[in-house]
């Protein structure tokens, strides 16, 4: 089977094909260095990081860039509002580029957690102002932009299609509709974008520089046309971006470097919807402010969060909550603790070599679901079919490894970790004296140390471990009961 991905372009799932054979290239939408990033945001470049690895996966040459906004994205994707820079850098009490810095390295560390590649290039947009005049210029000598009110603006009524995501018509975009949405004069059409401010309300904006237009700083839509066409060429397979960016980022991108240019810029766009909250749209500016850290914090592992988004579909929306947090994460302690009971196998069996035939079946239906517009909700069920299968440990292992290049949940690592963690448990375990023998059951093995873990730690008066070893349990439904004849186990009802 033939990948097939969804195109926002056309609104269907169409088989990929890219410009150049065995060769793909992808630009993805960075983020916008002001804030920590917030789990939604990161849901998307997790979803991109998806595709990236399967691309691979399936033996691409890929070639990936991103830029960092780290100047001119206004508070509003329409042009309108304070520099959200500008705005960080009030916050915190520093330049702008302290501010770009600090968060883009935390941007960075966030990836890291959550086993997020970071693609071959990452362009700063301050490290493009040259590439960014030389474009608005040609749009000028072109007729695609105008100059008025000191700034330049890219003029959309010399398009035969602006609206190319969605069937907007220019009444839809009438000023007051949506609050916070002020009226540019100068503008001669509604949908026009400003390509370089020269004229700003804001008198502080720290990052300035010299143009053939005068003293400013470049637009945001801007920043992405160029950074792309800089590291990958005149033409682009898939551009990628969270659901908001469709309109109007996306929209103003394909309109000016297609103007630019003068052919078909990208072939592909990929957009990844909605992390929300029982209450409506997640944002750095409602409700609490979840982070990665913030959930780590609170004792989440973040390839728990992975687990959690890899379990739904990019293009539908995604409901955050703690139960539902709670409930991907036992799933995913599960799950590690079946992979370390698989490496225990494999590692008694006196077979060490997978069986192809058999491995290959369990690929195909790895691929099956990814080759569908990267359905990673199969792809899971998938993992889960490897480890049920009765194909041999050394199969199955082997499956579960080539499985995770793509997922990325960092299964073997952790499982790895447990059977060190539990040894280290039964070592201090029969130290204390408890002298117990464990069950063969995997599952039950795990639970008897654990529970001797806990009886050490109390011996020792580390209640504050003993009573994280009774919560962690109780988490995979095991309720403990103390009694005069030792701590009893059952499994909770329901």
């Amino acid at each position: 089977m033939s990948l097939y991905l969804y195109n926002s372009l056309s609104h269907k799932k169409e088989e990929f094909v890219p410009n150049e054979p065995g060769k793909v290239k992808i630009y993805t939408c960075g983020p916008t260095v002001y804030h920590y990033a917030h789990i939604g945001n990161l849901r998307t470049y997790m979803m991109e990081d998806i595709l990236d690895r399967y691309l691979r996966y399936l033996g691409y040459d890929v070639d990936r860039v991103m830029n960092i906004t780290d100047v001119g994205h206004l508070t509003s994707d329409g042009d309108t509002g304070e520099d959200k820079m500008l705005k960080g850098a009030k916050r915190e009490h520093k330049t702008v580029m302290e501010i770009a810095a600090f968060f883009t390295a935390a941007f960075f560390a966030d990836c890291k957690k959550l086993n997020i590649r970071i693609p071959e290039t990452v362009q700063p947009a301050t490290g493009c102002i040259d590439d960014f005049i030389r474009v608005i210029s040609a749009l000028l000598e072109k007729g695609y932009a105008y100059e008025a009110g000191g700034n330049i603006y890219f003029d959309t009524s010399k398009l035969d299609k602006y609206y190319v995501f969605h069937g907007f018509a220019e009444e839809d975009l009438e000023v007051g509709v949506r609050e916070g949405v002020e009226a540019d004069e100068n503008k001669r059409n509604r949908a026009d974008f400003v390509l370089w401010f020269t004229k700003s309300k804001f008198e502080d904006q720290e990052l300035k520089w010299e143009s053939p237009w005068g003293t400013g700083y470049p637009g945001w839509h801007i920043e992405c046309s160029c950074i792309a066409m800089k590291y990958l060429g005149e033409r682009l397979d898939i551009h990628c971006g969270g659901i908001d960016n469709a309109f109007p980022h996306h929209t103003n991108e394909i309109a000016q470097s297609e103007a630019y240019l003068g052919h078909l810029w990208c072939n592909w766009w990929m957009h990844v919807h909605h992390l929300n909250t029982t209450s409506g749209k997640m944002s750095k500016s409602s409700g609490e402010f979840l982070t990665v850290s913030l959930l780590e914090s609170k004792g989440y592992d973040p390839l728990a969060y992975r687990f959690f988004c890899l379990q739904s579909h990019y293009r539908k929306n995604l409901v955050f909550s703690y139960e539902n947090l709670d409930n991907a994460s036992a799933s995913y302690r599960k799950l590690v603790l079946r992979v370390a009971a698989l490496l225990r196998e494999a590692g008694a069996s006196a077979d060490k070599e997978p069986d192809a035939e058999a491995l290959a079946a369990l690929k195909k239906r790895f691929t099956d679901a990814l080759d569908n517009d990267l359905n990673t909700s199969l792809a899971v069920t998938a993992l889960y079919d490897a480890l049920k299968s009765p194909a041999s440990p050394a199969t199955r292992l082997a499956a579960v490894r080539d499985f995770d290049t793509v997922l990325k949940l960092g299964l073997e690592e952790k499982a790895a970790a447990q059977i060190a963690d539990e040894a280290e448990k039964e070592k201090a375990a029969a130290a204390s004296g408890a002298g117990q023998s464990f069950s063969d059951d995997p599952a039950v093995r795990s639970i008897e140390e654990r529970i001797a873990a806990r009886a050490a730690a109390k011996k020792a008066k580390n209640w504050a471990e003993a009573d994280r070893i009774r919560a962690e349990l109780l988490a995979e439904g095991i309720v403990l009961s103390d009694t005069p004849a030792g701590t009893q186990w059952s499994r909770k009802e329901g």
